[in-house]
């Protein structure tokens, strides 16, 4: 058996009044209607929902009286507090407060106005029960005047790093205008530059390469090099975060402010 969809039916006095309780106070929305019928689906994990009319003739004759009298319509939900707390806001009937039982279910229950008992349910964490690592959340970082470092050489800004949000990466962008030039220092971490405008004239390890936008450079750690640039250029620069630079002439070394 392949279960494609679930569907509550449900035979009421009043289908208009259920329709509205369902999408005012549930989330409902109608895929189908007409005098005495209504066909209701939230899109997610939660049953559809048929409204029918007692009496009609689309029933069988044994079912055209019954009412949906005893049922409950149960929601597992997260967050049930938030959720107690907007239905009390909006007006809606709650019949049984927020409560939590022996066996760990936390629930309230609301009533709609052809007696049908919505059950909102969330179910309380085993403390037996080893806590699960939470997954390492998405990051998105917008530069900002606080990011930007100038020098002499060029202006730096900085976009991945420690500070905002990465663990492993350091990245930002080198703006260079024509006829600076770079110190010439070496790094303790590889370096990949990206040049996305212009051309960069870069010496390593005394060897000269241009390279223009849209090529890549790699430049390897603990290896003097110098950057000048020919005419206005900018590059995008990936480094594991940890780097440190030494400038040549120098034994000290120091951390790169933006990429921190």
């Amino acid at each position: 058996m392949n279960v494609t969809t679930s569907t509550l039916s449900l035979t009421v006095a009043d289908v208009d009044a259920s329709r509205a309780f369902f999408c005012t106070h549930l989330g409902y929305r109608v895929t189908a209607a007409a005098d005495g019928f209504a066909s209701l689906t939230r899109g997610d994990a939660a049953a559809d929902v048929m409204l029918l009319r007692s009496g009609s003739e689309v029933l069988p004759p044994e079912q055209r009286d019954r009412r949906a009298t005893g049922l409950i319509f149960a929601l597992t939900v997260t967050d049930i507090e938030a959720e107690e707390q907007r239905l009390r806001e909006a007006g809606a009937p709650i019949t049984m407060a927020l409560r939590e039982e022996p066996w760990g279910e936390r629930l309230f229950q609301l009533t709609d106005p052809n007696d049908i008992v919505i059950q909102f349910v969330e179910w309380a964490a085993d403390p037996d029960e080893p806590a699960q690592a939470e997954e390492p959340a998405m990051i998105v970082i917008t530069p900002t005047a606080e990011n930007v470092t100038e020098s002499p050489n060029a202006r730096m800004t900085g976009l991945a790093a420690p500070s905002r949000g990465s663990s492993e990466l350091s990245t930002w962008t080198v703006t260079m205008q024509a006829g600076q030039n770079g110190p010439e220092h070496s790094v303790s971490r590889e370096q990949v530059w990206t040049v996305t405008s212009g051309v960069l004239e870069v010496t390593c390890a005394g060897r000269t390469e241009k390279v223009a936008a849209g090529q890549t450079l790699v430049l390897p750690p603990d290896v003097f090099r110098q950057v000048h640039a020919p005419q206005a250029a900018e590059a995008h620069v990936v480094m594991r975060a940890d780097g440190v630079v030494s400038v040549a002439g120098s034994e000290e070394t120091r951390v790169l402010p933006w990429a921190q």
